[in-house]
């Protein structure tokens, strides 16, 4: 094992400034913190013009189109967008310093030659512009050795570690279990490896836990909550990562395979580079980085505008069914969201019973316990108003996968491959299921086959657009669906 352990300190060795998978973090905290890492710069450099500016008697209120034409060039020089979030927790102190450096004097370079050519220069006293010059790179590294450090204490108290296991047990699994190991802000507890292989063949390290055999790998991801798993089998074996895929179905972990391969049928598949170590993504969430941000942000502004508006209705609503029918007027069930987490979804009463156990039945279009009330609430889908604050609560978001209940949940895992993977982003209040007439009960297997089929569709081609249009099409829908009852 002494060419293994070589191997995996010097692939850790290299440069891992590559985009990182989303397996190292999802969560608004962490986004939001990156965009202040990434901003911080220019607006320290900027800050620091103005304020050597006011010192030395510079005016830029005098000059405004050469006072912007000197912000725009910091934003551009300074400004460098990750190609994910998790590159920006790739913090190191020397790369930091010397990347900060380089950036202030290549600046200096280009407004130099701006400068010089526009004669803009000799406009300013010279003990200003060198004061600025060497002053804003000290700042510039401290500002950035302060967020760094805050974004480090952002990860660590705001998110949880995620389990990992390893299928296959190899130079390259072991190097990278290591890595992950040795940096806590992955925030990914390594729990051990998974092959077919005796312990006495493979001569295990010291540092690593063989747990049991491939066949042995769906049970213990799903029994003990595993939350990643990288697969790193080689490609002659594609067969039994094949069939190690089949098996995984049943599960909400987010897999990866090691190395590059693009024979499967991914969702959201994308390269990347972990700690040095080519992965790519087969099976993962597509509200990864900003995209992530992005789909927050609109559910929060969306959700909060729709609340305030539809309040006074929802209040009206909530009396009718309180008054017509003994039983409260919010319905609450426990169904699967992200991850297959159970949650609380909140729904105005619709039925004379309040059903969440092992067996659910589920509504019918002559269903008797449906209320007078609740009849009239289901056909317009006035029932889910009080799952906007499920989603303002971050528990779902106003597009995405139905939840349903966790009766439901248990019984077509077991029947339809690759249920589960549609719990790899929030439940939505609406989805590309409901919009195509894929919504109401499911009386047959098929039924339900096909609302899964647009759940997981909807995974792959997610953007902004799909899900406006999802928005705006379920409006109009509300109106004219037959199968609303």
């Amino acid at each position: 094992m002494a060419r293994r352990r070589t191997d995996a300190e010097a692939i850790q060795t290299r440069d891992s400034s590559m985009n990182e998978p989303v397996v190292i973090q999802r969560g608004l905290p962490i986004v939001l913190m990156a965009i202040v890492q990434t901003i911080t710069p220019p607006l320290v450099a900027v800050a620091a013009l103005y304020l050597i500016g006011r010192l030395w008697g510079i005016f830029f209120e005098q000059s405004p189109s050469t006072a912007a034409v000197i912000v725009i060039l910091i934003f551009l020089v300074l400004v460098r967008l990750p190609r994910d979030v998790s590159s920006n927790l790739n913090w190191r102190p020397v790369a930091v310093t010397f990347g900060t450096v380089g950036q202030w004097l290549l600046l200096m370079l280009v407004l130099a030659l701006v400068g010089y050519s526009t004669g803009v220069i000799w406009q300013y006293p010279a003990r200003a512009v060198v004061t600025w010059a060497l002053v804003t790179p000290i700042l510039l590294v401290a500002s950035a050795f302060i967020v760094g450090h805050g974004m480090r204490r952002v990860v660590l108290s705001a998110v949880s570690s995620r389990r990992v296991i390893f299928a296959g047990y190899n130079g390259t699994s072991l190097g990278l279990a290591r890595a992950l190991r040795s940096n806590a802000t992955l925030r990914l507890q390594v729990e051990g490896f998974f092959d077919d292989r005796g312990a006495d063949r493979l001569n295990v390290e010291d540092d690593a836990q063989l747990l049991g055999g491939l066949s042995d790998l769906g049970s213990f991801a799903k029994q003990q909550g595993i939350d990643v798993i990288f697969i790193a089998l080689p490609i002659r074996h594609l067969q039994r990562v094949l069939d190690l895929l089949d098996d995984l179905r049943d599960s909400t972990a987010s897999i990866y395979y090691l190395p590059d391969l693009f024979v499967f049928d991914l969702i959201q598949a994308r390269s990347s580079e972990l700690h040095g170590f080519p992965v790519v993504a087969m099976c993962e969430t597509p509200f990864y980085g900003y995209r992530g941000l992005i789909k927050r942000l609109t559910d929060l502004s969306l959700s909060l505008c729709l609340l305030t508006v539809a309040s006074p209705l929802l209040l009206v609503l909530a009396a009718a069914v309180r008054l017509s029918s003994p039983g409260p007027a919010i319905f609450r069930q426990r169904r699967y969201g992200l991850d297959g987490h159970q949650i609380i979804v909140y729904k105005l009463r619709t039925m004379m019973v309040t059903e969440d156990g092992d067996h659910v039945t589920q509504a019918s279009r002559e269903d008797l316990r449906i209320t007078p009330i609740g009849r009239l609430l289901r056909r317009y889908s006035l029932d889910e108003l009080p799952q906007l604050i499920n989603v303002i609560q971050g528990r779902m978001s106003l597009v995405g996968p139905r939840p349903h209940a966790i009766a439901h949940n248990e019984q077509y895992r077991k029947l339809i491959k690759g249920y589960m993977v549609r719990h790899k982003v929030l439940p939505g209040i609406t989805g590309l299921a409901q919009i195509n007439g894929a919504r109401g009960g499911t009386d047959t297997l098929e039924e339900m086959e096909a609302r899964v089929r647009y759940d997981l569709d909807y995974l792959r081609r997610w953007s902004p657009m799909l899900d406006l249009k999802i928005l705006l099409l379920t409006v109009m829908k509300v109106f004219g669906d037959p199968k609303a009852y």
